[in-house]
Formats: structure tokens, sequence, C-alpha cells
């Protein structure tokens, strides 16, 4: 008898994009599909809008200030359950710049054309962060813990004499 493994796992999902603003777009909608195809957008609304605004930042970030020419970024979704956590949506995008750490703004210019996405990421997720990538890379990830959805109220059935 031989059992077979799966090839993917179906809580995780990579791509490699090319690091331009039409590369940035194809992350967006690659996310939108696989966050739907798990059901976040109908199970955890919030969650999923906040995920979506996520992936958008990282990804204009990547193109912005971690393109290297010739070289493009990643995105890698997942969803992992802890019984500390419960589930948890991971996003993750790595680009070739390792030498450009993010860092969350202190002082915002109210002028600013830019400077606010990292404060963004930062209200939206639970946890964020960097992580190296070996060689000269970089990781920029955002955690989403998802609260399990409320059960829907049942009214009472009547009493029966």
């Amino acid at each position: 008898m031989t059992t077979e493994t799966p090839l993917e796992d179906p809580r995780s999902r990579t791509a490699l994009f090319a690091a331009t603003p039409k590369g940035a777009a194809i992350c967006r909608r690659l996310a939108r599909r696989q966050l739907t195809h798990w059901g976040l957008d109908s199970t955890h609304t919030e969650p999923f809008h906040c995920a979506l605004l996520i992936v958008t930042e990282l990804a204009a970030n990547a193109i912005t200030h971690g393109r290297v020419p010739g070289r493009g970024f990643e995105l890698h979704l997942s969803l992992t359950t802890s019984v500390r956590r419960g589930t948890t949506l991971r996003i993750e995008i790595s680009d070739p710049r390792g030498d450009r750490l993010p860092v969350l703004p202190t002082v915002h210019t109210p002028s600013a054309q830019t400077g606010r996405g990292l404060t963004l990421i930062d209200a939206l997720s639970h946890r964020w962060g960097t992580i190296p990538r070996h060689p000269n890379s970089k990781t920029v990830w955002a955690e989403l813990d998802l609260v399990a959805p409320a059960a829907p109220d049942v009214p009472d059935a009547p009493d029966v004499p």
C-alpha cells in the first residue's frame, strides 16, 4: 500500500512577482483569490479586508524600497493553528534588499506623500516584523489572529404544553 503526500500545503501559498506596479497588482489579486478560497471573505470579513490592505502596503514597499533591477519579490500566505492563538493568518513579502529594513516612523508630517504604510500595517496587524533572508534579502511579515466567528443568534423554540 502506498500513501500519497500532497505536494502543496492547502493552508499555504507562495508566489513570485516582478518588482513592478503590475507585479504588485497581480500580487493583490492572487492574495484576494487565495483568502477567498480559504473562506475568509465570508467568515472573517474584517481580517480579510485588513489582510488585503497589508498585502497592498507590503507589495508597494517591495517594489518601491526593496527593488533590485532584474529581481522580483515573493508573497507567502499561510494559515496556522495553535492552542495558544487559535488560527493565525501570516502574510510575508520578501524582497532582495536586505540592507534596507523598514522602520516604523515616529513622526508624520501632515503634507508628506509617503511614510504611512508601516503605521497602517502596525495598526491593522496583531504582530509584524522583519527577518533576514539569505543572501542579502529580507522578509517583512504581519500576522492576524482569526477569532472564531460567533454563532448566529437562534431564537428559543416556543414552549410546547
